[in-house]
């Protein structure tokens, strides 16, 4: 299969991550923002957990740090939305998420699965289609005991270093989830593995996302500002 670039003017990606706890950002896309700021792929970051409270704020915080680094201009916002009650918080969430849309127009946001079936998860994807509808959005998956994982229809593969470090930066920074039974580098590497199987990835892994909606096109000059004036088009090249 032909790659597409998403980077095709060379000018970096403005990317905003959302997620409804501590660990779902590093979870869900950690070895993809690892790849991409090791490629220097992207310009901007903002990285936004919803429900960051105590023990958790403070696990939050230091994983950001440890994923992002020093590679671009990075924001972290940590919430304080109370957990498992995201559906009876939803128009403060969606408040919430208007200020962060103001003064930021990214190129790609990440966000929940709208099939997962924890409903913070669930409720977080709602409001990201509902606030961001303009901008080009993928949804990443969280493996948990309900059974819910899907069938994804955009890869990016990993290198097996990548996930090696998202590994060590989750058991580092989450103890609070150690006692968890999923919660370990078999999950986080088996996964990788069948996402990287899927792919037919070069070093065997991968993590995987749903992309609902996306418009593609032959020129790639007006596509940032384009977006801002009507319905946006992330435009990526014609395969070679």
């Amino acid at each position: 299969m032909t790659p597409l670039n998403l980077v095709p003017d060379g000018r970096g990606l403005d990317v905003l991550c959302l997620g409804a706890h501590s660990d779902d950002i590093e979870i869900g896309l950690g070895g993809t923002i690892l790849s991409l700021l090791e490629a220097g792929a992207i310009r901007s970051i903002r990285w936004c957990v919803l429900s960051a409270i105590g023990q958790r704020e403070l696990e939050a915080e230091r994983s950001a740090r440890d994923f992002l680094g020093e590679a671009c201009e990075t924001k972290i916002l940590l919430g304080k939305f109370e957990d498992t009650y995201f559906p009876d918080q939803s128009r403060a969430i969606k408040e919430w998420m208007l200020n962060l849309r103001q003064g930021y127009d990214p190129d790609l946001v990440f966000t929940h699965s709208r099939t997962d079936a924890h409903q913070d998860h669930r409720e977080v994807s709602a409001l990201t289609w509902n606030v961001f509808r303009n901008n080009m959005i993928m949804e990443y998956e969280i493996p948990k005991w309900d059974g819910d994982l899907g069938q994804p229809n955009f890869y990016f593969p990993l290198s097996a270093d990548a996930v090696e470090r998202k590994i060590e930066y989750l058991d580092r920074n989450f103890g609070s989830q150690r006692s968890k039974d999923w919660f370990d580098a078999e999950t986080f590497r088996g996964l990788a593995r069948l996402r990287g199987m899927e792919c037919r990835a070069p070093e065997r892994y991968a993590e995987a996302f749903t992309i609902r909606k996306v418009v593609l096109c032959a020129g790639v000059g007006a596509a940032h500002e384009d977006a801002k004036s009507g319905e946006h088009e992330h435009r990526l090249p014609e395969p070679a």
